[in-house]
């Protein structure tokens, strides 16, 4: 199998110094990975931390509880900052699946109240709700518009007026197939004016793309690590805006829920005044620990640099791809553009173009009817080249 290693990039000499280090990413020794919209691979900052975390498990069992909490809280504060929001209203939870059903779950539904969300949703973001059919809800679909899946706000607010004011809207930040990027302030001010709320998954955004949740006014949002935080599976966070939680039921009432956790003869259910109240049990501080390595990494270089860089590379792909004779599917257009941008090749199928750039040493996903690359602030000019370059030898 061909690979693409560190020394061939050293050899052609980058012409920008990515913000993010590339000696923490172990895996460009081996592999082009442009699949971060997927799984990323993980930093060796949240390797050593997880081993930290485990050693000091083996080492001192419960004494080590205290500074497990406190290191917790901490990168709780560092996920709210990357979302904007106040850490009050930001909980952990095991990933996005999981935060999108405590928000369909946790409100109180009637029969005949509505929900409206996009066409050719995410699974995980779409079944919640249409779970909720059983208990009479309606969910209507807004309809994605040309090549790019386009989602304008006008999209959404048609079919917003075309019924009884919703409920809830639902989408994703970034659609995951071809990386249409919803304008989510606008999204939530039309939201609002029809006395909707507005739930956000996150996960294709948060980490690449800098986020103003509060500001923008979103009532809900979830993202889990293993994507563009560039942290393990089984860890993410819910931000829910202060002014609705309360109309959160909490779904896994534990110890760790209530205002006064760890006393434990006082069976009072009083909850936490915040997001915390969703937690329930005992933290997964492994997943934790590894995440907060890697929202240290994303801080150090600051997220607005690693913007600009991946559109830059993204950019640099999509004229070099047409050049090869692909057909871009992305719409990249200033609203709606993001880290991720979606190719074809005519009379390729996409799968066996995925396995054949695998086999070039380069990692892309077979998604949204052609081949998705999704790069991030390591990556390099040169990686995209051999993409392209790659991508031209199909032809």
């Amino acid at each position: 199998m061909a690979t693409w290693a560190t020394s061939e990039v050293r050899r052609l000499g980058a012409a920008v110094t990515p913000p993010l280090p590339r000696r923490q990413f172990p895996v460009t020794e081996r592999w082009v990975y442009l699949n971060h919209a997927g799984v990323a691979p993980l930093p060796s900052a949240a390797v050593e931390a997880i081993d930290g975390y485990a050693r000091g498990a083996a080492d001192a069992g419960s004494l080590g509880g205290k500074a497990r909490s406190a290191r917790a809280e901490e990168v709780r504060a560092g996920a709210a900052r990357l979302m904007g929001v106040p850490a009050t209203d930001v909980a952990f939870v095991k990933n996005t699946t999981e935060g999108l059903g405590f928000v369909a779950n946790g409100l109180t539904w009637e029969a005949g109240e509505r929900v409206v969300l996009p066409d050719l949703e995410f699974p995980s973001t779409l079944y919640p709700w249409l779970a909720l059919r059983e208990l009479g809800v309606v969910v209507d679909v807004v309809p994605t518009a040309g090549p790019g899946r386009c989602l304008p706000v006008d999209a959404f607010a048609h079919t917003i007026a075309a019924g009884p004011a919703p409920k809830v809207v639902v989408t994703s930040w970034v659609q995951f197939g071809r990386g249409w990027r919803c304008d989510l302030a606008a999204l939530a001010r039309t939201c609002h004016d029809a006395g909707a709320l507005l739930c956000a998954d996150v996960i294709q955004g948060l980490g690449v793309i800098p986020a103003r949740l509060e500001a923008w006014g979103v009532d809900f949002a979830m993202a889990d690590a293993h994507k563009w935080l560039l942290g393990p599976e089984g860890i993410g966070v819910l931000y829910v805006r202060g002014s609705c939680l309360d109309r959160l039921r909490p779904l896994e009432p534990g110890w760790n829920s209530v205002a006064h956790r760890e006393q434990w003869d006082n069976l009072e259910l009083t909850w936490d005044a915040g997001a915390r109240r969703l937690e329930g049990g005992s933290h997964n501080h492994a997943g934790i620990a590894a995440l907060g390595a890697s929202l240290d990494l994303l801080d150090h270089a600051g997220v607005e640099e690693v913007w600009r860089h991946v559109d830059s590379l993204c950019e640099r792909a999509c004229a070099g791809l047409a050049d090869a004779g692909a057909t871009v599917l992305s719409d990249r257009s200033e609203a709606g553009r993001s880290a991720i941008v979606t190719f074809a090749l005519d009379d390729h199928d996409p799968l066996v173009v995925h396995q054949q750039l695998l086999d070039a040493g380069i990692v892309t996903s077979a998604r949204g009817g052609g081949i998705r690359i999704a790069p991030h602030g390591y990556n390099t000019a040169e990686e995209i080249d051999h993409l392209v370059a790659t991508v031209a030898r199909l032809r």
